[in-house]
């Protein structure tokens, strides 16, 4: 790390993370650091603790060891409120247990910026237009989410997360239930919001989808070791197929980085 890379103001800190599940550790002494601007990609195989990972990341459970910080700070020296304005996840799963328009579902972003006893103002209606439009789906505004298929759901969510307008996007599997054109949307438009000086960490499972869009990864190998730091470093076919249990080759197809399985 450069000594202008140490300078930068980190958005979030996790030193010296350990994580269990039972009595199974999932990683230890786990060290990442992310700056505004950057997209970080946690990859392991299944049950490898990526949903933990990013849920203690997220501030939503206590790790076994180390410590996270958001903005310099750890999530109890703040409000739960404030830490809502600061970060927003994306769960892996969308449930929705009533019937509501997508209008309203995506303005649940806005509730860290409202007041207790207050109704959402024009401003905040007009952010979640802006958002819904964004991912492409404001003609949608006045549908019942019931009736969306799973990926018209699954941009609504991304739009609510838009709507909250946070510093720090935790993002699990973001790309589920969406074809190929809209995992590409989806992608781009993360990588413009780092652009204008959000963070990202965003769990995925295709590799090479990493090595395009990834400027850190995070590899969790499923047996308690873990692995973190520039994309080109920890995206080597060697350190992939001991993760993944399959030998993978490393090529350049158009100026991209693919891995194929041998």
């Amino acid at each position: 790390m450069t000594s202008s890379a140490r300078d930068t103001p980190a958005l979030l800190e996790a030193e010296a993370l350990a994580l269990r599940a039972g009595e199974r550790w999932l990683c230890s002494q786990l060290a990442l650091r992310l700056t505004a601007g950057e997209c970080v990609v946690v990859l392991g195989p299944n049950g490898s603790g990526k949903t933990t990972l990013l849920h203690t990341l997220a501030g939503l459970r206590e790790p076994g060891a180390g410590v996270v910080r958001l903005q310099g700070l750890a999530y109890r020296e703040r409000s739960p409120r404030d830490n809502a304005r600061l970060r927003a996840l994306l769960p892996q799963i969308q449930v929705e247990q009533f019937s509501c328009s997508v209008l309203e579902a995506t303005l649940v972003g806005r509730h860290p910026h409202v007041g207790r006893w207050s109704w959402e103002s024009r401003t905040d209606l007009a952010i979640a237009h802006a958002a819904l439009t964004r991912v492409g789906i404001d003609a949608l505004a006045g549908r019942d989410i019931l009736s969306l298929s799973g990926g018209e759901r699954q941009r609504v969510a991304i739009a609510a997360l838009l709507a909250q307008q946070p510093s720090l996007y935790l993002l699990d599997e973001p790309l589920n239930h969406l074809d190929l054109r809209f995992q590409i949307q989806v992608l781009e438009l993360f990588r413009e919001l780092a652009r204008d000086g959000a963070g990202v960490v965003m769990v995925v499972h295709d590799i090479n989808l990493a090595a395009r869009y990834a400027d850190q990864v995070v590899l969790l190998d499923g047996r308690g070791g873990v692995l973190a730091g520039r994309a080109r470093e920890i995206l080597q076919p060697g350190r992939l197929a001991d993760a993944f249990g399959h030998p993978l080759i490393r090529a350049e197809v158009d100026g991209h980085t693919v891995f194929v399985p041998r």
